[in-house]
């Protein structure tokens, strides 16, 4: 028997993933986080913007099970919710910079041009 509920294509929920990665402040939150767990108030301190633009996009990462929030007492801690969120982190860091190393030498390559 079929199920009736539309599956989405494993390429369409990966780009719905990326898209919710798609912003400065959870792409920030998400660098602190893998350093270990952080009260609101140090990423409010680190990331200086306003509590409630914070809060929102805490909710964004929390809803999508990317970070989970511990209550201790008056402070609501955060934490990635697993390793591979840092990994992630990590791979994305490695491409950018053989990205930007491979247009410094492009870079490189047309001013020699130039001078020639």
């Amino acid at each position: 028997m079929k199920s009736t509920v539309a599956q989405v294509p494993l390429y369409q929920a990966k780009a719905e993933f990326f898209r919710m990665l798609a912003h400065p402040v959870r792409i920030r939150v998400l660098e602190l986080l893998c350093e270990g767990p952080k009260p609101v108030r140090d990423l409010l301190a680190e990331i200086e913007i306003e509590a409630s633009s914070l809060s929102q996009q805490l909710g964004v990462l929390r809803r999508y099970g990317i970070v989970t929030a511990i209550r201790e007492g008056s402070t609501v801690v955060y934490e990635l919710a697993g390793p591979d969120v840092s990994e992630l982190m990590r791979a994305a860091r490695r491409i950018l910079t053989e990205l930007l190393v491979g247009q410094r030498e492009l870079l490189a390559e047309l001013q020699a041009a130039d001078s020639s």
